[in-house]
């Protein structure tokens, strides 16, 4: 079984799609075998992976609902060397047609499942607690939280975990908080390493030891449709992302792809 991964966090605007698109690459260029879902209906990662959204033959909206397979959907992301499986606005549909279906948190789980020829999955989750984000989460094991270091982004982390929580104990034994990653991050701000330093205090290792420094490259990628390690190697960001990459390889290497116990984040600092 691959190790699945959910990136998410409930607050907009902090780098989910390019923390994604950016590990993928990085795995891939390690060697690891990496499906990229996309579960957001406006589609980012699939058009960041240079892949046009609106000519999708199949997409994420068609496992979800069962009428097609990972393998006949997927698409090849040829610049980062990983798969994705695409999505576009019929996917904002899917949550009413999934009401009513059996098993409906459990739709991506089921298909994954049968996606054995991967080393790594990978899900960029919606900035929302709806049906599709609770799809990533009952099918990953680990949750990886991309947040800026700024004051608000303490209090979307808190709703986060509770979330994270609530699906552990009622819909996946599995699920745990991987670890949070710091990103966009300027040194030269002082409020930035005040809460830097404020979640290494209270979060230990649960916050990576790698940083993802602000880069203009790495907001560049997108509209080119290549992931910020393959359009800029030499940047700062790409670097980072690529040093994320070997850190998550070790973390897992060392701690196992499953979790059975209870999500250990401490109480988040209000």
């Amino acid at each position: 079984m691959p190790r699945i991964f959910c990136i998410a966090n409930q607050k907009g605007g902090v780098g989910k799609t390019t923390t994604t698109l950016n590990l993928a690459a990085g795995l891939a260029q390690l060697g690891q075998r990496v499906l990229v879902i996309d579960l957001d209906p406006q589609g980012n990662a699939t058009m960041g992976s240079g892949i046009d959204k609106r000519s999708l033959a199949l997409s994420v909206y068609d496992v979800l609902l069962g009428s097609a397979g990972i393998a006949e959907a997927r698409v090849r992301c040829a610049s980062g060397g990983f798969d994705v499986l695409g999505a576009n606005r019929e996917l904002a549909g899917a949550e009413i047609e999934l009401v009513s279906l059996e098993r409906r948190e459990q739709r991506l789980r089921d298909a994954v499942s049968a996606a054995a020829d991967y080393d790594f999955v990978l899900i960029d989750c919606p900035p929302s607690l709806s049906l599709l984000t609770l799809n990533g989460l009952c099918c990953a094991q680990g949750v990886i939280v991309p947040m800026q270091c700024e004051y608000f982004a303490l209090e979307g982390l808190s709703d986060l975990v509770n979330t994270i929580k609530q699906v552990h104990g009622n819909l996946n034994r599995e699920l745990q908080v991987s670890g949070l990653l710091r990103v966009m991050y300027d040194a030269r701000i002082t409020l930035q390493n005040q809460v830097s330093e404020q979640l290494k205090a209270h979060f230990g290792d649960k916050v990576f030891d790698t940083v993802i420094p602000r880069n203009v490259r790495l907001a560049e990628a997108p509209s080119y449709g290549q992931p910020g390690v393959v359009f800029d190697p030499a940047s700062k960001g790409a670097q980072a992302f690529v040093a994320f990459a070997r850190e998550l390889l070790q973390r897992v290497g060392a701690t196992g792809s499953a979790a059975t116990s209870e999500p250990s984040l401490p109480h988040v600092p209000g």
